[in-house]
């Protein structure tokens, strides 16, 4: 084998033995790490061990997976162990840089791909002037300061001439802020489909806009240098062609295989196949038409429909391979060509340093600015102007980009990378500590059923939930007379709603939202909306679903998502368990009675129950039964304070009222002695009512501790998990209803002062 390292043209060359790719062994005198396959293999091995080490030891801190990656890059590089130890100095050869560093590339061009296809920019677009003032500032003010700074240093201070020349290239990478990096970054954390999430999202892909456009005009005025007219016409016939293909070809492509995707079936092999052979097409075609096969990938990916069938089929297929295999490795890749020991220049140092702060404060200026004028929170907006600065794989595909082609130095690239592992890294945990959606839940108060009479806006809002949260059940059960064909589960949903607000013009409105996003921060996106709606009750489906088979199956996903939006929600929360999805629908129509029971325990959850079903009860066809359950005294049912007692002695005081003057609501009372007999009355009132309604938190009791033991104790609470078995076999859809009282600055109804504990204890020994 010969080595050079140069010829005189500034490239680097490296001679070696073809068909070196799998080795015979170490019985046969062959060395492993001379060939090709076992080089790579043990470089993956390398890469993924170390990366995962130092992602487990800097997790405690709050540090991103890509600083982690980029540091097991450089422990592995010629910094540290490439330095001590000459094993991996041989393991990470430089004949074998070659294929490393293309299947990272092909790793990125993957990524950005996928990153188009989860994109929505519909969404993106309608985020309004806001997001679009925080990208151009959060573009325009860090590039005019630290261009500035760079041509003061470059006039008043000898720099080096690597220096100067990087300069330019190191202000634009600074200035940037890549929406794939922002998409990122805000998953890494959780918030992406936050407020400021997707505030950071668009804005970022403004802020993108933005550098392609002075990229374009860089670009323009580079062709006009060349003063051939061949050139020019060429590169942008070329990208023109590209960019008709890809909207007008390939997307009615994609469109076709949607709408010719039944739904709940897979996508077909061979349209995947199609796909990522489109994907290699594209990425092909950008290298050869100059714009990068990674930017040609981005481009294919926007163009796909996000979410299923045919988007998530593409982000299921790739999505592990990617993240857990390709990605860590270009991080790595970057880390592996850091070497500390080329930085020798202080001064060198103190000026890229010096540039990036400035970029860093003209960043967090730009994006502040316009949102402390829209009176956004402080926290908010530094929250933001952080995010905007986050950097990470673009950022390091353009410093690779202009270091191979000798642009800037070892030494310059060196504190470059350091730089951004430092951003990136400082940035994580502030943003951390600043900004948590489901903290900012409690600020506000939750709205709920059981209110004062003496509440402001009380009778309009009595009507408007009685509509509005009746038609939400009606709607359940209501068919369409034309459905389109094929429709997804979102549209058949949404076309019950705007059915039934066709039939009931005038009483409601009805506003559909469709959000994507992981079942582990989906509460994040309930929570939100449900606070910026000022929403009464959110009702969410429960975790079992009836088979075919008359087995109910679990989805661990959705208990997630139940639970967190019990805990978090800033309204009360029901949860619908529906017996009725694979039987005949229940259609409400005006000769028939729609059967409702309320099992009353006792405290603030069954309060709430019982005010909901009383405002369902105003409708004409609704049959309303509230069915008490008492014990032989001094047993109480239910534990709880002597205040909740008052409470729950009120609104059925007040309920009974009602019952003298109409018979289509009813009271009864049922004494029980054990928690079979609890068992025992919920398996005849699920096969006697259409909807049973029970709170989901009651006081310990010998009772419910009994309830507790017979079934597990999940987010449902012991009487709602009861009702839920599949041992009742029972019709009637079940609502467990929660109350919220969990509100910042609010203490519990439930708790009561020591004078107001004596007061509730007069009141029940005089009446």
């Amino acid at each position: 084998m010969e080595e050079r390292d140069h010829d005189g043209s500034g490239r680097s060359y490296v001679c070696y033995y073809l068909n070196q790719i799998s080795s015979r062994g170490l019985p046969f005198g062959d060395s492993p790490l001379g060939y090709s396959l076992p080089s790579l293999l043990l470089q993956f091995s390398l890469i993924s061990m170390v990366s995962r080490l130092v992602q487990l030891i800097l997790r405690p801190i709050g540090q991103p997976l890509i600083v982690a990656q980029i540091l097991g890059g450089i422990l592995l590089g010629p910094s540290v162990l490439g330095r001590m130890m000459p094993f991996f100095a041989k393991a990470f050869p430089r004949k074998s840089r070659l294929v490393l560093d293309t299947v990272s590339v092909f790793g990125l061009m993957l990524l950005v791909f996928l990153i188009g296809v989860k994109t929505d920019l519909s969404a993106v677009v309608k985020s309004g002037r806001k997001a679009l003032v925080v990208g151009i500032l959060g573009f325009f003010v860090p590039l005019g300061l630290t261009g500035l700074v760079a041509f003061l240093l470059n006039e008043f201070l000898s720099l080096d001439h690597d220096v100067v020349r990087a300069l330019p290239h190191v202000v634009f990478i600074l200035s940037m802020t890549a929406f794939p990096v922002v998409t990122c970054f805000l998953d890494e954390l959780k918030i992406l489909n936050s407020e400021i999430g997707r505030l950071a999202s668009s804005s970022s892909i403004v802020c993108d806009v933005c550098l392609w456009s002075v990229t374009c005009i860089e670009f323009m005025a580079e062709l006009a240098k060349t003063n051939s007219l061949e050139v020019i016409i060429g590169s942008f016939v070329s990208a023109g062609l590209f960019i008709i293909i890809v909207v007008l070809v390939i997307r009615p492509a994609a469109l076709w295989v949607i709408h010719h995707t039944p739904e709940n079936r897979p996508v077909k092999e061979t349209y995947i196949f199609l796909a990522l052979v489109t994907v290699m097409a594209c990425g092909l075609a950008g290298e050869v038409i100059g714009i990068h096969a990674t930017t040609a990938s981005f481009v294919l990916g926007l163009i796909v429909p996000d979410g299923p069938p045919l988007g998530a089929a593409l982000v299921e297929t790739l999505d592990c391979f990617v993240s857990l295999m390709l990605l860590p490795l270009f991080f790595a890749v970057s880390g592996l060509s850091v070497d500390i020991f080329h930085i020798q220049s202080l001064k060198n140092v103190g000026v890229l340093q010096l540039v990036v702060l400035v970029a860093f404060i003209g960043k967090l200026m730009g994006s502040m600015l316009p949102l402390i004028v829209c009176r956004m929170p402080f926290r908010d907006a530094l929250s933001l102007g952080l995010i905007m600065n986050s950097k990470g794989i673009v950022e390091l595909a353009l410093l690779n980009q202009i270091k191979n082609h000798n642009i800037v130095t070892e030494e310059v690239y060196a504190i470059m990378i350091i730089s951004v592992v430092a951003i990136t890294g400082l940035i994580s945990p502030i943003v951390k500590f600043l900004y948590d959606p489901s903290k900012r839940l409690l600020l506000t108060r939750g709205g709920h059923f059981f209110i004062a009479e003496e509440t402001m806006n009380f009778a309009y809002l009595h009507a408007y939930i009685k509509k509005k949260m009746f038609t939400l059940l009606s709607a359940s059960f209501k068919q369409r007379d034309k459905p389109p064909r094929n429709p997804t589960q979102s549209e058949r949903i949404f076309n019950a709603f705007k059915t039934f607000e066709q039939d009931y013009l005038g009483f409601f409105r009805v506003h559909c939202y469709k959000g994507i996003s992981p079942f582990m921060t989906m509460h994040n996106d309930v929570c939100t909306l449900a606070q910026e709606k000022r929403t009464t009750l959110i009702i969410l489906p429960f975790r079992k679903q009836w088979t075919s088979g008359g087995t109910m199956q679990s989805s661990r996903a959705y208990r997630h998502l139940n639970k967190c939006v019990f805990d978090q929600a800033p309204c009360s929360v029901g949860i619908l368990i529906d017996h009725q999805i694979l039987k005949s629908p229940y259609v409400i129509t005006e000769h028939s009675a729609f059967r409702v029971v309320v099992l009353f325990f006792g405290g603030v959850d069954d309060r709430e129950a019982l005010a909901y079903a009383q405002r369902i009860s105003d409708h004409t066809c609704v049959r309303l039964t509230v069915l008490r359950f008492t014990t032989p005294s001094p047993t109480e049912i239910v534990g709880g304070t002597e205040r909740g007692k008052i409470l729950d002695a009120d609104i059925l005081s007040n309920f009974k009222l009602r019952t003298q003057h109409t018979e289509d609501i009813t009271y009864r009372e049922k004494m029980v002695t054990s928690g079979m007999d609890v068992i025992m009355v919920a398996r005849s009132v699920v096969n006697s009512y259409n909807l049973v309604m029970v709170g989901r938190r009651h006081g310990d009791s010998p009772i419910m501790l009994q309830l507790a033991k017979w079934n597990e104790r999940g987010e449902l609470g012991a009487i709602g998990e009861i009702l839920a078995a599949t041992e009742l076999k029972g019709e009637a859809s079940i609502l467990v209803v929660q109350q919220q009282t969990r509100v910042w600055g609010l203490k519990d109804p439930e708790e009561s002062t020591h004078l107001e504990e004596l007061s509730c204890r007069l009141y029940s020994y005089l009446y």
